[in-house]
């Protein structure tokens, strides 16, 4: 563990490089996970996307349990599960079990979005009343259910998720706008903001979370909030190489928000790339969203945020073409941690 101020944690995408393949991902993020845990890292999350050639991370359950089994101390979750794509018991009884296999170590974090364009989640889904239902709140009492119990006259009051003898790990609820935060304050969970993408200031996020927040009364439940900032960040040994990363990884970004979504280009694509006004916009635009620099100027950079609004902790992404150099650059703001602690 580190001894930095705030505790560090990664959010990987599985993001597919140029030039490489989908199952190289997978791999790499292995990898990846092994190394940020010999850093000190506190938490490894990885995400659930849908028919996306970009990202490789369509299996957050298979992949938290290969990550798990690949580590030995660092904690382990989904950033997230997409409920809306999944039964309520399947993820208490998942959860159960990988609690059970890798016991104190797995985070549960929850979404509501599909992850997805919509016809690929009907194709999860398989119902078009599924597809237009916004019934989060209901799913996550179901699910919460299978492991507290229905009431008596419930129709699924014979029902638990297997197995009984550990407990649900802890539930993250995650959002990118304001329901997000007051559905995580409602239901006394901990809040993990989308501050890569987010629509609104993290700020008024975690202000609506911590103004909400009402202890649920379980046991194992938070007595007071708990948060962390999502962040995108890109660390170098060099100012304008990581200037060079950062422009790859919005090029990405700006095929994704044109319905042209492709493998992560390299660097020198980005820069032999002709850009468009518009294209420029996009880009000024996602600036907001990327703190990039040399270790030290994005470690203080992402500190600042996460104390702007108030979050306990930080999460990292960083969309980097190169795997050496991703995994550089978690290095490099780990040592920034260590150096300013």
């Amino acid at each position: 563990m580190t001894d930095a101020a705030i505790p560090l944690s990664v959010l990987d995408l599985s993001p597919v490089a140029a030039g490489r393949t989908a199952s190289a991902a997978l791999q790499e993020t292995i990898a990846l996970a092994q190394h940020t845990e010999s850093l000190g890292y506190e938490r490894y999350w990885v995400a659930e996307h849908h028919n996306l050639p970009s990202v490789a991370s369509s299996s957050p359950v298979v992949m938290i349990a290969t990550v798990a089994a690949a580590t030995k101390r660092i904690r382990v979750g989904a950033g997230g599960i997409m409920l809306p794509n999944h039964a309520p018991l399947q993820v208490a009884e998942t959860f159960r079990v990988l609690e059970a296999l890798h016991p104190g170590r797995i985070d549960l974090g929850l979404g509501r979005a599909p992850g997805t364009d919509q016809l690929t989640a009907f194709a999860l889904r398989r119902s078009k009343e599924a597809l237009a239902a916004d019934d989060f709140p209901q799913q996550y009492a179901e699910l919460r259910a299978y492991v507290d119990g229905f009431p008596d006259d419930h129709p699924f009051a014979p029902i638990s998720a297997q197995p009984t003898d550990v407990p649900l790990p802890p539930i993250w609820i995650l959002g990118s706008s304001l329901y997000g935060a007051q559905a995580a304050g409602l239901l006394g969970t901990n809040f993990a903001f989308a501050g890569h993408f987010g629509s609104v200031d993290p700020t008024d996020a975690f202000d609506a979370y911590r103004n909400s927040f009402q202890p649920n009364g379980r046991p194992d439940g938070l007595t007071e909030p708990h948060s962390m900032l999502a962040v995108s960040a890109i660390a170098a040994e060099s100012a304008s190489r990581a200037t060079e990363l950062d422009l790859a990884a919005s090029l990405s970004t700006v095929r994704l928000r044109q319905n042209n979504p492709g493998p992560l280009p390299t660097p020198e694509e980005a820069a032999a790339h002709e850009w468009t006004p518009l294209e420029h916009g996009i880009v000024e635009k996602l600036g907001r969203f990327v703190t990039s620099g040399t270790g030290e100027e994005v470690y203080k950079g992402i500190v600042a945020r996460a104390q702007d609004c108030g979050a306990d902790e930080l999460m990292i992404t960083s969309n980097i073409h190169d795997p050496a150099e991703r995994r550089a650059s978690y290095t490099l703001i780990m040592e920034a941690a260590r150096a300013s602690a």
